[in-house]
């Protein structure tokens, strides 16, 4: 008999997992893979990884506009994508470490919930069953595939990738057509375009990033497009097959020959198989329903991270995973969605948290918007010769708090924690006025801004 039984090893698993362990429940996490989760192997870790390399390349690629000079640069894929492994291997033993350290049991299987005993929850994994008094589902996400003509046998022939294969290609593609262009599809085009692939971006919407600020997404698509990124935008792909992908915009059908497509268009909860029925879990659209709390319909169920479809970030699933735990031990928790950042690891970073430009006319919201160039930081003047990074502060006109921060550029995804503490705790513009930014930094441009009109 486990105190909890925690379904899932990602973010949310494992870093719940540790958190319960220290405080004294007997847990047991099941993971069918590997510890880390998507996140860790397939996803946030693997693809920065492989984007610093190509940061890297870059540089020395375009060190003459800084005084030093290189030879012909070239960027070895099998050597970057052997780094990668590394680091994934080290990290992920690192997590077995830690969940050892809380004293956590880990089983590697495929769990399915069995039902609802008079001890507790039944799980099954394995030809094993085990019982737990409470019981954390984190068993994240997969990609999302729709009914694309031809897209399930090119999976199978290796033309069309998920975001685990590309990670693993041996050789780089001359060129490549990702369809979608969201976080993941943009991540991979900026890899594939800094080592010399050919990169299309085929998306349905009429701009790329989703739901990043306007702006923001019109400049990163400026930006690849200068460096040769192809964007076919308000385009519905028809077919993935024969060593193409056929779309069509505009009423005409364009079919685009590659040498693989990666298939990025989003990613859905991992709920089918897993039994939910059997406890009666409130599903919306395959994701568990969760309120604030981390709690589900059925009392002493939880669940956290991509399977409750709220927000598909690992540092969200990281704080879901702390809140349900700490409901668990009885200490009152709740998740602010509102405050939650994003970042792309582009070159630049784009990274955003709360309100957008679109968002507060949507809303009707009383707010102000105020845009700043990051050429007002001497650091990013010194270090970005042709940068053209911009911040969005988005302010409540009756508060004077702020209520969204959106920038492109250098150092993004390091700053961006600072807004989004910004956001969480309602600072108005004067509170930061009197805050001290070290100088010289891009993130004093943050302050800089609230003395504009």
């Amino acid at each position: 008999m486990y105190d909890l039984i925690i379904l899932g090893g990602g973010p949310a698993g494992y870093n719940a997992a540790e958190r319960a362990g220290h405080a004294g429940l007997k847990t047991l996490v099941i993971e069918e893979r590997a510890l880390g989760g998507v996140c860790l192997n397939e996803g946030c870790i693997p693809t920065k990884t492989l984007l610093y390399s190509a940061k890297i390349y870059d540089y020395a690629k375009h060190g003459e506009d800084y005084g030093v000079k290189f030879g012909s640069a070239t960027i070895d894929h099998a050597f970057v994508v052997g780094r990668k492994n590394k680091v994934v291997k080290q990290l992920v033993s690192g997590v077995g470490a830690k969940l050892k350290k809380a004293k956590v049991e880990v089983v590697n299987a495929t769990a399915a919930i069995k039902e609802r005993s008079s001890e507790g929850f039944v799980v099954t994994a394995g030809d094993k069953e085990y019982t737990g008094k409470q019981l954390l589902i984190c068993t994240g996400s997969s990609p999302a595939l729709p009914p694309i003509d031809g897209l399930a046998d090119s999976l199978k022939s290796g033309f069309a990738l998920t975001n685990r294969e590309v990670l693993d290609l041996e050789k780089l593609p001359a060129s490549i057509v990702i369809v979608g262009g969201g976080v993941i599809g943009l991540e991979m085009a900026s890899y594939f375009n800094s080592v010399g692939t050919k990169v299309y971006v085929v998306e349905m919407m009429d701009h790329i990033a989703g739901a990043v600020d306007r702006e923001i997404s019109k400049l990163l698509q400026k930006e690849y497009a200068a460096r040769g990124v192809e964007f076919i935008l308000g385009a519905k792909v028809t077919s993935v097959k024969d060593g193409a992908v056929s779309y069509e915009k505009d009423g005409k059908s364009v079919s685009l020959p590659c040498d693989y497509a990666l298939v990025s268009i989003g990613r859905r909860p991992r709920t089918a198989g897993l039994g939910c029925e059997n406890l009666g879990l409130k599903l919306e659209r395959g994701a568990i329903v969760t309120d604030e709390y981390g709690k589900t319909n059925v009392p002493g169920v939880w669940a956290a991270g991509d399977v409750n479809g709220k927000s598909m970030l690992a540092h969200t699933a990281y704080r879901e995973g702390e809140v349900c735990i700490n409901n668990i031990l009885g200490k009152k928790d709740r998740i602010n969605y509102n405050s939650i950042p994003s970042v792309i690891y582009t070159n630049p970073e784009v990274a955003s948290v709360g309100e957008t430009s679109e968002s507060i006319k949507e809303k009707g919201l009383d707010a102000s918007v105020e845009t700043v160039t990051l050429k007002y930081s001497g650091r990013y003047i010194a270090e970005n010769e042709h940068g053209n990074g911009i911040v969005k502060i988005i302010t409540d006109n009756k508060h004077h708090n702020i209520i969204g921060l959106h920038m492109i550029g250098s150092y993004a995804s390091e700053i961006i924690y600072g807004a989004a503490m910004m956001v969480e705790t309602e600072m108005r513009v004067a509170d930061i006025q009197k805050l001290v930014f070290p100088h010289p930094t891009v993130c004093e441009v943050i302050r800089e801004a609230m003395f504009m009109d």
